[in-house]
């Protein structure tokens, strides 16, 4: 094999490379867009939807944590594409729209009553720039200070 062979080698093997990462990543954006259309709207809370978090909740307990995140949905589903759970605002639930918008007023009517409390945060950071949230149900007492 020449040098002018393997050089034209190796760039076949880069293209395949570049070629596999861009399809990686557009398959990756389609599924993104297809969450955020399934989070944007409001849905049909099942009974089997309950005893799931239920049953989730109970088995983090039983591993001896304190909070579980019930919840991940890309920052563009709130109305400031995140910016104020980011800065940690009390306001952010006013962001919230769709599935999580939903969820935090399940928490507020039924779990915050029973002493649970909610958090959210950014959970992933792609390019450096928010791109997921995560919502997580927390059951341990405050800390005092």
């Amino acid at each position: 094999m020449t040098a002018d062979e393997l050089r034209d080698y190796a760039d076949t093997i880069d293209t395949a490379r570049v070629s596999k990462a861009f399809d990686g990543m557009k398959n990756a954006e389609e599924a993104r867009k297809i969450v955020m259309e399934r989070m944007s709207k409001p849905i049909e809370v099942t009974d089997q939807m309950r005893a799931n978090i239920v049953s989730r909740v109970k088995a983090a307990a039983a591993e001896g944590k304190n909070e579980l995140m019930v919840l991940q949905f890309p920052v563009e589903i709130c109305t400031d594409d995140g910016r104020a759970i980011n800065n940690n605002e009390p306001e952010w639930p006013d962001t919230l729209t769709g599935v999580p918008r939903q969820a935090y007023e399940a928490w507020r009517d039924r779990l915050k009553p029973a002493g649970y409390r909610l958090t959210a945060s950014i959970v992933e950071w792609p390019h450096g720039m928010p791109g997921d949230v995560g919502m997580f149900l927390g059951w341990s007492k405050p800390k005092e200070l």
